[in-house]
């Protein structure tokens, strides 16, 4: 009995454990540190979204696919959950909706950087 317990109190702790993780990660980049997604690819800001709420929608979300968080994520410190016009959930850094660009080819390209002056490198502190 005292083997079940203690496999299920470690199954709990390593469920509270993935929920905790960021949803990116950070990388050191031409520029200095910045945030990634899972496979390490650049993620950016787009200077038109505004409170909280993406405005990049249809085919600029094509261009410019949002970092998706699950149905269910929750905030955790800087990293907020926004909804979507179409309803599915993306992730915020400091309330900035965060995207990847179509354009970058490998981890760690920067080819977004600056594009049509209105995005940005998510910049880690």
């Amino acid at each position: 009995m005292k083997t079940v317990l203690s496999a299920f109190a470690l199954l709990l702790a390593s469920s509270a454990l993935s929920f905790a993780a960021e949803p990116a990660m950070v990388a050191e980049g031409a520029g200095g540190k910045m945030y990634t997604d899972a496979k390490g690819m650049t993620l950016y800001t787009y200077d038109k979204d505004s409170g909280g709420k993406s405005a990049c929608n249809g085919d600029c979300a094509v261009n410019w696919p949002p970092l998706m968080a699950a149905a269910d994520a929750k905030d955790e410190g800087e990293w907020t959950v926004v909804t979507r016009d179409d309803g599915s959930k993306m992730w915020a850094y400091e309330g900035k909706p965060l995207y990847t660009f179509i354009q970058d080819k490998k981890a760690g390209d920067v080819t977004g950087e600056g594009k049509g002056g209105v995005w940005h490198i998510a910049k880690a502190d």
